[in-house]
């Protein structure tokens, strides 16, 4: 079988590289393309893919934008990392999909369903612009002031200057760039609701974590890592095993 791979993350399509070659051995990768722009250059002077995985957000775009440019006559199947209501989406105009993290029963499920029904398949405008629409309507607004208390005073205080927010004795506070903390009249789960996930991350149950933030990753033991801030914070931050592997993909995007 020989396939394309479309995304922009060298982790996870290097795990899927993995996955696929475990079910299939003479498994033949063309390309892996990182960008809308080197897809559409790609898919342009045509291909011999028998089927391509394609994320869905790209480092310049979303993938779907690949098929204003150019027509694709392999199957696809994407890799998205929505939540089960946007999958509905995927279901109802029968596109193939895997939610990401890729896990290996799912992506020999979805094989086995493209070696016995689906060599044909191939995506349609229709489908495209129906996807597009659900996602624009899914789509919410994040946050992007916080008025916060500083004296005697309210001072509006915009989320991309927010470095990170943290749980001090009890209160959550936010730390700009500027290395001013601030507290938050919130608790850190609902702030964690309200921020985008691209740029923001929850870390453990006492951090969350704007990606410029970060200033480099040290590994810890029993498969932990310490992440150090800039502006640096009070205390050691450390993110746990379970969440290491998903947290350096995150920052990797």
């Amino acid at each position: 079988m020989k396939v394309v791979i479309v995304e922009d993350e060298i982790a996870a399509s290097e795990n899927l590289i993995f996955l696929l070659q475990e079910q299939e051995p003479d498994l033949e990768v063309l390309r892996v393309l990182d960008s809308v722009d080197s897809a559409i250059a790609y898919f342009s002077a045509g291909t011999e893919a028998q089927l391509v995985f394609m994320d869905i957000h790209l480092a310049d775009g979303i993938s779907f934008e690949i098929f204003e440019q150019v027509s694709i006559t392999a199957p696809i199947i994407f890799t998205t990392a929505y939540d089960q209501y946007a999958l509905k989406a995927f279901k109802v105009n029968s596109i193939d999909y895997l939610l990401k993290p890729i896990i290996e029963e799912e992506l020999e499920a979805a094989l086995d369903q493209f070696r016995r029904t689906d060599m044909d398949k191939t995506v349609d405008d229709h489908q495209i612009n129906a996807i597009l629409d659900y996602m624009q309507a899914q789509r919410k607004p994040y946050k992007s002031t916080y008025l916060v208390h500083h004296k005697d005073e309210m001072v509006p205080v915009k989320t991309e200057d927010i470095a990170f927010f943290y749980i001090d004795t009890g209160v959550v506070k936010a730390v700009t760039f500027g290395n001013r903390p601030y507290p938050i009249e919130k608790k850190l789960e609902d702030i964690e609701a309200e921020l985008d996930p691209e740029q923001f991350k929850r870390v453990n149950r006492q951090y969350i974590v704007q990606k410029e933030a970060i200033a480099h990753l040290k590994y810890y033991f029993n498969g932990k890592l310490i992440l150090q801030t800039d502006p640096p914070a009070k205390e050691r931050i450390v993110i746990s095993k379970a969440k290491a592997t998903e947290f350096k993909s995150w920052v990797n995007t």
